[in-house]
């Protein structure tokens, strides 16, 4: 009883800590600025939308909004299909040399961004691929591949080698194995892993402040700097940018979140 007592009070604690802040947030998007500092935790009198459209339209966040998602959807689904085929070659091929050559895919997973970021921005000045949308696409995928490798490789390593077989003697080659038969299969891991790399990819800010030099190419995180000035922040705007931003990864989340769960949790019910 007193267990069961304190995780209530404990999960309580940690509702407010996460309520409280998202409905100052929320109110503030309908507020004027003198109105969020002087009642930041009251309802907005009224729902006016017009934090939205000035977001949108004056400040031009809707350019940057299309600009991220075309980044990150492009990122997401060839960072996706490489690191599958990846993940396949690294599951087809038995004992340590598998092993092996998994450690060096998901090595780039332990060294920090800051490490590459002059030499990478020094060949991608060299490749022209600065201030470009394609260029942030491919650093995306350079970056989060380790990522992609690791989750779906640990799956695919569980399936079993029967499959394989059974797909060889029915005629199957290599590519028809890995498209009819392990994709499939792999769909809840590769729905965990396409959440995870759309929440990175869409709130990346480092590689675009380091790469995209004009605004009509910028992406939401780095658009959300400009409410920030000097001395000066207009935190209405900046809550609507925020909400607007969030709200792509909310609705991913609430629609895929099954299978979220299910790629989370498939490694560890196979033996």
């Amino acid at each position: 009883m007193l267990h069961t007592l304190g995780r209530r009070t404990i999960l309580a604690i940690y509702a407010v800590l996460i309520i409280v802040p998202l409905t100052v947030i929320v109110f503030g998007t309908f507020k004027t600025t003198p109105a969020l500092f002087a009642n930041p935790f009251t309802p907005p009198r009224s729902l006016s939308p017009h934090n939205y459209k000035e977001v949108l339209v004056g400040e031009h966040l809707g350019t940057a909004f299309v600009n991220s998602a075309a980044v990150t959807l492009a990122s997401v689904t060839l960072t996706l299909f490489i690191g599958s085929l990846a993940a396949y070659g690294v599951a087809r091929i038995p004992g340590w040399r598998g092993w092996t050559i998994f450690g060096f895919l998901v090595l780039g997973m332990s060294v920090p961004a800051q490490a590459n970021m002059i030499p990478q921005y020094v060949l991608f000045k060299q490749l022209g691929l600065l201030d470009s949308r394609i260029g942030l696409v491919l650093i995306n995928i350079v970056v989060t591949l380790p990522v992609a490798v690791f989750i779906l490789g640990g799956f695919m390593r569980t399936l079993p080698k029967t499959l394989f077989e059974a797909g060889e003697i029915d005629g199957a080659g290599t590519w028809r194995t890995y498209w009819s038969i392990v994709m499939p299969l792999s769909m809840p891991s590769l729905a965990a892993t396409a959440i995870f790399l759309f929440v990175m990819h869409w709130n990346e800010l480092l590689y675009p402040l380091l790469f995209v030099q004009s605004p009509e190419k910028r992406t939401l995180p780095l658009a959300l700097l400009s409410f920030q000035g000097e001395f000066q922040t207009d935190y209405p705007l900046l809550f609507t940018g925020v909400v607007l931003s969030s709200l792509p990864v909310v609705v991913g989340y609430v629609f895929l979140q099954r299978y979220f769960v299910a790629g989370i949790t498939a490694g560890a019910v196979k033996g």
